[in-house]
């Protein structure tokens, strides 16, 4: 059998955080439940923050319920930006709970409204607070802006190391290192995965990639090359975050899938149906935009599914 890749769809989270029209809870459930249809086995399907900072997620406990009952073999994740948001999520059932975590301090400030050194304390207060808990949910934190800022420029590898070293420390269970902005290359992949799993080892998850710059298959690829074997994308490529200037959208899904296979790599993903989830997304929210290749090109006939 060939080596399984994770893949973690983020669109209804990430993809649609920065949408200019909201998607009404039917159209997103409506979109989740095409998307696990393809064969994705994890969703981040909505964010626990208050409905002021980002209406477009103002439903998240609503989808998450109605997504929980609908799609019960599919592993439900949802954001939280603090204590009291993971405490949302875990009681609204979530099987997963990713936190973001900057490491530059600029995004920090603007995305947290905290420095990442009292970051690093509130995610002891979360991972104590879960250990009491009598359901045990993992913890996967996005060290956002590990490969550069829009707000502070150069990001150094020193500085995401000594920023997963905290969270590792902290009690997180895994470690998605997350190049927020788009800005890196391939070579700076390789480096810092290095780096930060020589420090923290298998705490480090995977790459969750924008493709501001073009970049994000090559990234992918770049991570690949280094042991990653889970991702974060998103259908269509929508996305971005509301506190990072200039950050556009997620690395593909199906054009990720795509290469994946093609190499040999499993996904457990079927690439027509995903195509099909984009007709569902589109539907949903028919303003907005749709990137990829691979729906341009369609699925060429020289392709195998890998075995």
């Amino acid at each position: 059998m060939s080596e399984f890749v994770s893949i973690c769809d983020v669109g209804p989270r990430d993809g649609l955080q920065i949408a200019k029209t909201r998607m009404t809870t039917d159209d997103k459930v409506a979109w989740i439940a095409s998307i696990a249809a393809a064969g994705v086995r994890e969703i981040e399907v909505g964010s626990y923050v208050p409905p002021r900072v980002i209406p477009q997620l103002s439903d998240t406990a609503e989808v998450v319920s109605r997504v929980l009952a609908l799609l019960p073999g599919l592993t439900v994740q949802a954001l939280a930006p603090n204590l009291r948001g993971a405490q949302n999520a875990f009681n609204g059932g979530v099987h997963k709970i990713s936190m973001p975590i900057s490491v530059s301090e600029g995004h920090s400030r603007a995305n947290l409204n905290r420095t990442p050194a009292e970051s690093i304390v509130m995610m002891r207060e979360v991972m104590d607070w879960l250990k009491a808990q009598p359901r045990k949910v993992p913890v996967v934190a996005g060290a956002s802006t590990a490969f550069g800022c829009s707000m502070d420029g150069v990001v150094t590898t020193k500085q995401t190391v000594a920023l997963c070293k905290g969270l590792a420390d902290a009690g997180v269970d895994q470690i998605m290192l997350a190049d927020t902005v788009g800005y890196a290359h391939p070579a700076q992949i390789k480096e810092v995965v290095r780096a930060v799993r020589e420090e923290i080892g298998p705490v480090l998850y995977g790459l969750h990639l924008h493709d501001t710059c073009g970049l994000g298959i090559a990234n992918a690829l770049a991570g690949l090359e280094v042991g990653i074997r889970a991702f974060d994308s998103c259908l269509a490529g929508l996305g971005g975050c509301p506190y990072a200037p200039g950050a556009s959208g997620n690395v593909v899904t199906e054009d990720l899938v795509f290469m994946l296979e093609s190499m040999g790599f499993t996904t457990g993903i079927d690439l027509e149906k995903l195509l099909d989830a984009r007709e569902v997304l589109h539907a949903g929210l028919p303003a907005e935009p749709l990137h990829g290749q691979l729906a341009k090109a369609r699925i060429p006939p020289t392709f195998r599914k890998a075995a």
